[in-house]
């Protein structure tokens, strides 16, 4: 595919990650969006006149251009969601970014990936419980992503670095610039052990609506999301009703009744939107992970054999592959599961870049 077309997708307007999905679902590559007759895209579905009538695909291929020489420029690695680099755990949500901008050396596909938020105005409890955290955390060969603000955010990453975990901060605006600016002496170490991410592109200011946007990555990467300290509002609260809305693992620690910034912790652990915890033995018990020293062949052999990272709709997909002998038509797929071809297309697609399917002549699909 064209990384032009690919950047230029994003600047589409009116067009959002789902859409653009669903585009290339339907057309099969970005570079088919910006040549087919505007009829042709009013068939797709989600997309109608009043959304063709608006689209400015010269001015995208303008600003995309222009992108494409900046990350060129300043190295900066461009991560469309069908490369098999993408966050195969993020991808799995609806509302992922289309594309993610990357610098670093980060595996954002490590088997285990932990998000660690809190609020702004850590306490001496809250940093000395991110420190304690980490510390056990470390054996367990963990990815620790934050978001590289003041308080909880960048104590987890100072932390990791510390302990020569793998850390990567996820920003609310474009590569070309820091905030907040006091983090960026961490910020710098981060590209030697992990890195830094966004789906902003360069120009992008830190504007107050892209952070919970922002969150949705922080929460989407992870298997589970641990929330240190957090007062009643703020990000950190959003980021866990994100990972919940994605049914993954959210976890708390407890605080003191009386404490500010432990009110948050202790409403997500008393409205059951959070496990509590109180050490990272506790974490890795819950969600199964392997004591140190257990042999790796083993557990490599059952990621193999069992499809985890599958939505529903994908599994239920993989199980029906899965019992033939054949390669399998997309429209016998589609009247067996009675599944629409549109949303059977883009969960093919995604699975394919998984590498869980193969696709074969005449749009017939097996198993890898």
């Amino acid at each position: 595919m064209s990384l032009k077309h690919q950047l230029a997708l994003t600047f589409l307007k009116g067009i959002g990650a789902t859409l653009s999905r669903s585009l290339l679902a339907y057309f099969g590559n970005a570079e088919d969006v910006f040549k087919v007759p505007p009829g042709r895209l009013k068939m797709v579905p989600g997309i109608g006149a009043k959304i063709v009538d608006q689209l400015n695909l010269n001015e995208a291929l303008h600003l995309a251009e222009r992108e494409l020489e900046y990350v060129e420029k300043n190295n900066i690695d461009v991560i469309f969601f069908t490369d098999e680099r993408y966050p195969k755990k993020l991808r799995n949500c609806n509302d992922a970014p289309i594309l993610l901008y990357s610098k670093g050396n980060a595996n954002l596909n490590q088997q285990r990936v932990v998000s660690i938020v809190g609020t702004r105005n850590a306490t001496d409890y809250g940093r000395a419980l991110c420190k304690q955290l980490l510390e056990d955390l470390q054996q367990y060969e963990v990815l620790v992503v934050s978001g590289l603000a003041l308080g909880i955010d960048v104590a987890a990453h100072k932390e990791s670095l510390r302990l020569n975990i793998p850390t990567v901060g996820v920003l609310g605006h474009g590569l070309d610039r820091l905030y907040p600016n006091q983090n960026r002496a961490v910020a710098d170490k981060m590209l030697l052990n992990g890195g830094l991410l966004t789906e902003y592109p360069s120009g992008t200011k830190p504007d107050r609506e892209n952070f919970p946007q922002r969150n949705r990555i922080v929460a989407g990467m992870a298997d589970v999301t641990v929330v240190i300290e957090a007062g009643l509002k703020g990000g950190a609260l959003i980021t866990a009703e994100i990972a919940n809305s994605y049914n993954r693992d959210v976890f708390a620690f407890p605080g003191r009744i009386t404490d500010e910034y432990s009110e948050g912790c202790n409403f997500l652990i008393r409205n059951n939107k959070a496990g509590l915890l109180s050490c990272a033995a506790d974490l890795a018990f819950l969600l199964g992970w392997d004591s140190p020293g257990t042999s790796k062949s083993k557990s490599k052999q059952s990621q193999i054999t069992l499809p985890i990272d599958l939505t529903a709709d994908e599994r239920t997909i993989w199980e029906t592959l899965h019992q033939q002998n054949a390669p399998v038509a997309i429209d016998d797929l589609s009247i067996r599961l009675n599944m629409p071809v549109s949303q059977l297309a883009m969960n093919l697609l995604n699975m394919e870049m998984q590498g869980y399917i193969n696709a074969r002549p005449g749009k017939t699909y097996v198993i890898s």
